[in-house]
């Protein structure tokens, strides 16, 4: 596909750098972000949602949830046909599967095509350009828009028909909240006996468990450095949308459902926007109530 001009919906912590990757490698891109402001510097902003779809025929979105993929679509209202027509929908976000393989039914008999397209990674890989996307949909739709993830992803892994791209996520992300919550307990156990958390982070990156993951977290669980690369609130939001896709299928997640508890509790506390290893205070918080 010749594509003569990309939108990208969605500029928050991921989607900032993704489209300015983009942009940087090239990419004819108009961007469109419900705070107007966040696209200066980035790219050309379509002055509303519709001036986007009308003037691109490949439209990318890295959305927060189905509410705003559904409201930038149109979805359900007199706009969503005229608006998708022709149009190629690329969402990089993470909704429900059940949400993903209904769009995709509702775009195709618009006259859209639909690729799935959930990304695993956090704003670092987003900045460096390392993500890995999980690709679903029509094999020749995904190759028309293939290009595309060349300046996002170290690597593109083709998972099939929809919704296997976030079904696919969400398993990723059942090892990922495993991971960050142990590390979190792992720190917690360690600083309660006095250990020295850079020996540990040390020891942990020694051996078998050294990992990317573990180079990020485990710093900024020792220097308590709660900015956001992903936050409580999404990754809160994640574990529901494994727990419900777990209910659904008759599985049983009892880590997860333990992982959901804490990062609840993290919510509740204020933390929402902290990133994902402040789930530690959950457990300094449970310490105190012992």
């Amino acid at each position: 596909m010749d594509i003569s001009r990309v939108g990208f919906a969605g500029l928050g912590s991921m989607g900032e750098p993704m489209a300015l990757n983009l942009a940087r490698a090239g990419i004819p891109l108009l961007v469109w972000n419900r705070t107007p402001g966040k696209a200066d510097g980035v790219a050309e902003a379509a002055e509303d949602v519709a001036g986007l779809f009308a003037r691109c025929e490949v439209v990318i979105l890295m959305l927060k949830d189905a509410a705003a993929v559904d409201a930038v679509l149109g979805r359900g209202g007199p706009a969503f046909a005229g608006r998708v027509e022709g149009r190629t929908i690329v969402h990089m976000g993470t909704t429900a599967p059940d949400h993903s393989r209904a769009l995709e039914t509702e775009l195709l008999a618009a006259g859209a095509k639909y690729v799935e397209a959930p990304v695993s990674g956090s704003r670092v890989p987003a900045e460096a350009g390392e993500l890995v996307a999980m690709l679903a949909g029509d094999p020749g739709t995904i190759d028309e828009v293939r290009e595309l993830f060349e300046p996002l992803c170290r690597e593109t892994v083709d998972c099939g028909p929809v919704p296997n791209g976030l079904l696919m996520k969400l398993a990723v992300n059942v090892h990922l909240t495993g991971v960050v919550t142990s590390l979190a307990e792992t720190v917690h156990f360690a600083r309660g006996h006095g250990l020295d958390l850079g020996l540990l982070a040390g020891v942990l990156g020694a051996g078998q468990l050294a990992s990317p993951i573990l180079r990020v977290k485990a710093p900024k669980l020792a220097e308590e450095d709660f900015a956001p690369q992903a936050s409580i609130a999404n990754v809160l939001a994640n574990v529901e949308l494994i727990a419900a896709a777990a209910d659904e299928s008759g599985l049983t997640l009892p880590l997860l459902r333990a992982a959901h508890a804490l990062y609840a509790e993290t919510e509740q506390l204020g933390l929402g926007a902290e990133d994902m290893v402040a789930v530690v205070k959950a457990l300094e918080a449970r310490a105190e109530l012992a």
